[in-house]
C-alpha cells in the first residue's frame, strides 16, 4: 500500500539535493519550506524575484521584520552579504540564465517535463500568473514540488498537461508526497520513494510506464 511524506520532509529531501555554490529561487507557498532545511555549513544563494539575493530561513514569531518578504508576501531573513536590487534587474537574473536551480508548485507536471502552474481553467478560478514563466525558461535546473495526487484523487504527474501550460519540457525533477522522478529523455524514472510505495504501485496511481531508476531500462516510446 502506498505512504506519503510530510511537506516538510519532502522539504529537506529537495535541500539536501541542491548543491554547494547554487543560486537558487523557490517560488512561492510550499517550495519556500526548502529555506528551512538547508544546511547552514553550505553556501547556497537564495534569489527572490522581489529583489533580494541572499534570503535566509523563515524568522520565528519575535524576529519578522514586515519589510522584508520574499515574492509570496512571506517574511524572510537575510544572511550576512544579502544584496537588495530592482525588480526589473531580479527578472534580468532569471530571464538570463543566471540562476542554477528553481522550485516551483505545480498543479500538472507532464511525463515529458511540460509544466502548468498558473491556472486551472476552471470558471471564477483567479489565475496566478507572477515570475513562473520567466523562471521555468530561465533556471538552469527546474525543480517541482507537488502531491503525487489531487483532492479528488486524479494524478497530477500526467502523461499530457490539461491545464494551461507555464512552459513546455522545461521539468528536469519531480518531488512528490509518494516518490521522487526524474523527467528524462525516455519517460519518467522513478529516482526515490518514501512511505513504503513501489513503483508498480505509483504506475497504477499515475497510469504511466514508469520505470525503476536503479534496476530497469527505459521503455522506449511508451510516452510518446
Amino acid at each position: 500500500m502506498t505512504g506519503t511524506i510530510s511537506r516538510q520532509d519532502l522539504a529537506a529531501v529537495i535541500a539536501r539535493d541542491i548543491p554547494e555554490g547554487a543560486v537558487v529561487n523557490l517560488g512561492i507557498g510550499a517550495p519556500t519550506l526548502v529555506a528551512n532545511f538547508l544546511d547552514p555549513d553550505l553556501e547556497v544563494i537564495l534569489h527572490t524575484e522581489n529583489g533580494l539575493l541572499g534570503m535566509g530561513p523563515e524568522p520565528d514569531a519575535d524576529h519578522i521584520d514586515p519589510d522584508l518578504i520574499n515574492a509570496g508576501k512571506i517574511p524572510v531573513t537575510e544572511v550576512p552579504g544579502a544584496a537588495y536590487f530592482h525588480q526589473a534587474d531580479s527578472f534580468g537574473m532569471m530571464r538570463g540564465g543566471h540562476l542554477d536551480i528553481c522550485v516551483l508548485g505545480a498543479f500538472q507536471v507532464s511525463a515529458t517535463g511540460d509544466l502548468a502552474n498558473w491556472s486551472t481553467g476552471s470558471p471564477g478560478a483567479i489565475p496566478a500568473v507572477g515570475g513562473a514563466m520567466d523562471l521555468a525558461i530561465g533556471a538552469k535546473q527546474v525543480f517541482v514540488m507537488t502531491d503525487l495526487l489531487a483532492r479528488d484523487g486524479s494524478p497530477k504527474v500526467v502523461a499530457s498537461c490539461t491545464f494551461p501550460l507555464t512552459g513546455v519540457a522545461c521539468v528536469d525533477r519531480v518531488y512528490t508526497d509518494h516518490a521522487v522522478f526524474d523527467v528524462t529523455p525516455d519517460g519518467l524514472a522513478v529516482r526515490q520513494t518514501f512511505g513504503g510505495s513501489t513503483v508498480d504501485e505509483l504506475r497504477a496511481l499515475t497510469g504511466l510506464p514508469l520505470f525503476d531508476h536503479s534496476s530497469e531500462s527505459p521503455q522506449k516510446g511508451d510516452l510518446r
